[in-house]
């Protein structure tokens, strides 16, 4: 991806914050949240072949991974109406609204067997922010709020998450089934 300004300057930050982390989670939340809130506030630098959507399938573009994959950023584009299955992460994300609006169903597994619980859900409007990680929660299922329109958010993550094991659920039986969810662009790795 050839950077535009912002984003170039959201990478270097947040390059920074995670060199001075040294790994804390609460803090890379807050600080990487302020970070966020910044780039999304704009909604001029995201090329366009990261913001296409698909008409069956919601994409999910590869901006950036850092070099030793300690953190990854991407571009969710969301087609009218489309959503994820319920889901975790397994590593810390932080979640800016660039475009439009999406819903976040959270979930919580119960004995095994049992259906899921539902812990309520948020609705993210341009310019929110939101965060999800295994010490929070990070079980959740996202949908575009919009039934006509596209939607897009941007995601920084605690790892490569298009090559991280993770799970899709099973609400009415909390059974849990692994996948890597790849990228809709070839991945790269810039410095």
């Amino acid at each position: 991806m050839q950077y535009t300004t912002p984003f170039q300057h959201f990478v270097q930050e947040f390059s920074r914050l995670i060199d001075a982390s040294a790994g804390d989670e609460p803090t890379i939340l807050k600080s990487g949240g302020r970070l966020m809130s910044k780039l999304v506030s704009n909604d001029d630098w995201l090329p366009a072949e990261f913001a296409q959507p698909d008409p069956q399938y919601y994409q999910q573009y590869l901006l950036h991974c850092d070099p030793k994959e300690r953190f990854s950023v991407v571009s969710f584009v969301w087609g009218p109406g489309q959503k994820t299955p319920v889901h975790d992460h397994t590593v810390w994300a932080l979640i800016g609204m660039l475009r439009g609006a999406e819903r976040s169903e959270r979930f919580a597994l119960e004995a095994p067997g049992q259906p899921m619980r539902v812990l309520g859900d948020d609705v993210l409007q341009t310019g929110h922010i939101d965060c999800v990680s295994p010490t929070l929660g990070d079980i959740h299922r996202v949908s575009n709020m919009h039934q006509d329109r596209v939607s897009i958010s941007i995601h920084a993550y605690g790892g490569n998450i298009g090559t991280i094991r993770r799970h899709v659920y099973d609400v009415q039986t909390g059974n849990a089934k692994e996948f890597v969810s790849g990228y809709s662009n070839a991945p790269k790795t810039v410095a």
